[in-house]
Parts: structure tokens; sequence; C-alpha cells
């Protein structure tokens, strides 16, 4: 039995339409100048309007800002925390994707703590109180609306850094279908298969317990019968709130039993090569899950590995480094940086430079 403690930091609102309530949570948390960290697809989409309108009913003045990208480097947070400072903020909305969510918090924290990102890597190195936040996910992916960690790549080495503290989660997430809906393919794909790798990597790893387990089975359960019905296009809204709602369940579990070694895999081909995130994810994780072999994957399918292909390959997303573009010649490269990356501590065999490396080449 592995000893636990389990809490919920976040209040959850899921629904259709409930972003239109998005007003009404900030008033109970006391909001009066907000800044509304959002992505330019959820401007033009017209989410952010969306919010500014139910925010000005309620009385209160926001902000948006959109000057960060797909994945958000220590150079975006600065840019985006003196933006937030001219403007006196007692407050924060991340709208959009991981990448707005984890902008968010990494503002939250150089804004009330001072000195740079980088100082914060790791878990729990936040003292001051931070601003009240709100988490409102427009993918149905990352499930950082679920998690008190931000990951922000550096601007300098790009290295991909993982900031958690209790203090980063947020007050409140909405978690509109609608919203999610409004997904271009290319984000419904990359983002989906992600969340999907949240659920069977939590479900195994070293830190996993009894009510991480439990959050882990059963969003496998929603995405697993939802994904493919996703990315057919159909306008079926059923598929985006199982999804939606599964990637929360995933981040819940990230929240409790961290992660394996396909994230530890993913990280480098993303700082290296520039691959999209769900995409590094899409081609490590079915060789991972053979190669760890844990006796716990035949609950969630008894050919997980082969599954895992065939929801990559129903994504549209490329199953080997070669297809890629990754030099061979840099594998054992890629493999130290892997070795390196912290989630790879908690996969539920031994991995170092060595397992990474035999990995990569299983991939390519």
């Amino acid at each position: 039995m592995i000893p636990f403690e389990h809490f919920s930091k976040t209040r959850l609102v899921f629904g259709a339409g409930c972003l239109h309530q998005a007003g009404r949570f900030a008033r109970e948390l006391g909001f009066r100048r907000t800044l509304i960290v959002a992505d330019n697809g959820m401007v033009k989409a017209g989410h952010v309007t969306t919010v500014l309108s139910a925010l000005a009913g309620e009385g209160i003045e926001s902000s948006p800002w959109s000057n960060f990208d797909a994945n958000p480097d220590s150079r975006m947070v600065e840019h985006g925390r003196d933006f937030a400072a001219k403007l006196n903020v007692d407050s924060i909305i991340g709208l959009g994707g991981g990448s707005s969510m984890d902008c968010a918090k990494a503002i939250n924290i150089v804004l009330t703590n001072g000195g740079a990102i980088q100082d914060y890597w790791g878990h729990g190195k936040v003292p001051l109180p931070m601003l009240p936040m709100i988490g409102i996910p427009a993918t149905t992916g990352t499930g950082s609306e679920a998690q008190s960690y931000a990951l922000i790549s550096d601007a300098e080495t790009h290295v991909k850094m993982a900031i958690g503290d209790d203090k980063a989660a947020f007050a409140v997430a909405i978690l509109d279908p609608e919203v999610a809906s409004t997904q271009p393919f290319s984000v419904r794909a990359a983002a989906g298969y992600d969340a999907i790798s949240h659920a069977v990597e939590t479900f195994v790893t070293t830190k996993r317990n009894a009510i991480s387990m439990c959050y882990s089975r059963e969003a496998w359960r929603l995405m697993h019968g939802s994904f493919e019905r996703l990315l057919d296009d159909s306008g079926d809204v059923g598929a985006v709130a199982d999804m939606q709602m599964g990637a929360w369940l995933a981040g819940s579990a990230i929240e409790a039993s961290m992660l394996g070694a396909t994230h530890a895999l993913a990280n480098p081909l993303t700082a290296l090569y520039g691959i999209p995130h769900g995409q590094a994810i899409a081609v490590m994780l079915p060789h991972v899950v053979r190669w760890n072999g844990q006796p716990e994957y035949s609950e969630l399918h008894s050919d997980l590995p082969g599954r895992l292909r065939e929801l990559g390959a129903a994504a549209g997303l490329k199953d080997s480094l070669s297809s890629l573009g990754v030099d061979a010649e840099r594998l054992g490269e890629l493999g130290f940086a892997a070795a390196q990356q912290w989630t790879g501590r908690f996969n539920p065999r031994p991995f170092d430079s060595a397992a990474a490396l035999e990995l990569y080449r299983c991939a390519f």
C-alpha cells in the first residue's frame, strides 16, 4: 500500500454554455482588475470577447494579453509580467490550451514573487501568496487546469522546466464543451492524444495511488471511447464533453501521481527538433508501454500498444522518428537529455540514458 495525501485545490464547473458565467465566478473571488492570458486562436474564435463581456457585466475591468506561442518560454513570461504590472491587476484568467494555462501560472508567479521564472524550477519554491486565478480550457488536452504545475521553456537553452507549487492551482476551472468544440482538427488530434497519454502513464507510475488510479481509469474510459468521434468533426458535442472531462481527470491524476518515460522522451524532441508535443508523445507512447510491460495495462486494453497506434493513426500522427526528420546520429544526445527529465524518475521500470536510447531506436 502506497501512503498518500489528497485534496482538491480547484472548484470545477462543467457544462455547455458555462463560459458565460465567468463573470459571476470572478466576482465571487473578488476580481476587480483582471489579466486575461489567451492565445490568438481564442481571440479569433470570439471566446475572449465573451469573457470580456461576462466580466464587464459584473463591473470587472479586464485586459487581454496574447504575446506568446504554443510553447511558452521564459522571455514570453517576462513580457506578460511587465504587461500585467503596468495594469496593477489583482487576478488572472487563463483561456485557451495548455500554453495559456501554463503562461498564466508563470506570469502570476513572477508578478507576485519577483525574479525570473527559472528561479522557481522544481516544486514548492514560491514563498509569497499569488493572485487568484480562473482556468478556462478551450482544448481537450493538457489538463493543466487541474494541476498546480506549469511547463515553461528556458528561452536560452530550450529546456522545458516543470514549475509547481500548491499556490499555482486555479481557484476555479470552467469546462465548457461548446468552447472546446471550436478546436481545429490538428489541435483535437495532438492535444487529445496527449490527454490519452496522461491517463495511460499516470496509471502505472511509481507514485500512483488508489485515488490517482481511479482518475486514470475513468479518464481512459471516457477518452478511449470518444477520441475517434472527436476527430470526425461531425459536431459531436458529447464526444467533446467526454474528452474534456477525460482530460480534466487525467490532469488530476498527474497532480496525484506524476508522469513517466514517455514525457521524458518527448520533451527533448520538442526542444531539439521543434516537434509538437502531442506528435512526440504519439511516436513514443506505444513503445514505452510495450517496454514497461506492466500487467496493469491489461485493465485498460488487451493490446494497449496496438490500440495506441490505432488512435495515433486515426489522428493522422506520424509513428516514427525518421518520418519526423530526426537524425539517427543524434539519438545518443537525445537519450542523455531524456534521462535528465524529472518525469522519468516516476516510470515503473527504471529509466536512464541507456533505456532512453533503446526506446528512441525502437521508435526510429
